[in-house]
């Protein structure tokens, strides 16, 4: 009787191109809990690009940069070096140039080719490159101290979203990937930073000294327990904010991820925005964020 031939296994793809860029490795496991590749979130990229690029084409960007995996020492880059592929551009900005030029994508090629470079994070700055000391948008970004439920880091967003509004802006909300929410509002390009950083300083006071309990502005994370950190120091040259649809590089490959208003309720669970959910959710409830750009409107006077 023959032997029985032994199962060999398949090997393993060593290049494949998505989105016109050329992946090496394809099969690198980069999320070893849930089997995510780097074939996986090139593709993830491709299909959300449509929805994420006008939150992060033409702005300087910071790079988390995760060369083996979400569990492999992690880095930041944000300005151009060695081994940077064509599809990302320079620019220099005023006031910065002795720091040297800083990287930005373009389109979906530039987006896909993060993949590439072992990036699991895109942190824009909230700038665009032909003007890029003009904001375009506020953020408040609230972070729950130790003791709190998501139920009241979704009451603190309402109540950012009702102070901003009586100011005059019109607001939007959504997901870090992690225990926070992100209050944004859009800008017309009118005014720097220091007036920008400035009204964001005041927002945030305002209602730390109204409820001195419940809210802080202070850095200190021992003064955070029982509290929400409002951060309104994203408001600042070289200051980031994690990307709309930008994947985490935490345990469950979660995403930043624009919501509703309305569908911001003290049961939802953040962690259901993930790599392996938001492309359906695109298809099946479009882009939240859609029309940020039209809702722009001119920086209030502080209060």
């Amino acid at each position: 009787m023959p032997a029985a031939r032994r199962a060999t296994a398949k090997p393993a793809a060593e290049t494949a191109e998505i989105a016109g860029v050329r992946l090496t490795h394809p099969d690198k496991v980069l999320y070893p809990e849930q089997g995510i590749t780097k074939r996986d979130l090139a593709a993830y990229y491709e299909a959300v690009a449509p929805a994420m690029l006008p939150h992060v084409a033409d702005r300087p960007i910071t790079l988390v940069r995760c060369p083996t995996g979400r569990r492999s020492k992690c880095f930041y880059q944000r300005h151009a070096g060695s081994g940077v592929p064509a599809s990302l551009s320079r620019v220099t900005v005023p006031g910065l140039e002795t720091s040297g030029a800083y990287l930005y994508l373009r389109d979906a090629t530039g987006l896909v080719s993060l993949v590439q470079l072992g990036v699991l994070e895109i942190h824009p700055w909230g700038v665009r490159v032909d003007e890029p000391t003009r904001p375009d948008r506020v953020i408040l970004d609230l972070d729950p101290g130790e003791g709190l439920a998501f139920s009241d880091v979704v009451a603190a967003a309402r109540d950012v979203r009702r102070e901003l509004e009586e100011a005059g802006l019109v607001c939007f909300v959504k997901t870090t990937g992690g225990k926070g929410l992100h209050v944004v509002a859009p800008l017309t390009r009118d005014h720097e930073w220091p007036q920008v950083k400035a009204f964001a300083r005041a927002m945030a006071n305002r209602l730390g000294e109204r409820e001195p309990d419940r809210f802080l502005t202070r850095i200190a994370k021992a003064e955070r327990v029982g509290r929400i950190f409002i951060d309104y120091l994203r408001n600042d040259a070289t200051s980031t904010a994690v990307a709309p649809y930008s994947s985490r590089a935490r345990e469950g490959a979660p995403v930043a991820t624009p919501l509703e208003w309305d569908e911001l309720r003290p049961g939802l669970d953040p962690a259901a925005f993930n790599v392996r959910t938001i492309p359906d959710r695109l298809k099946t409830k479009g882009d939240p964020w859609a029309d940020i750009a039209r809702a722009a409107r001119p920086l209030p006077r502080a209060p």
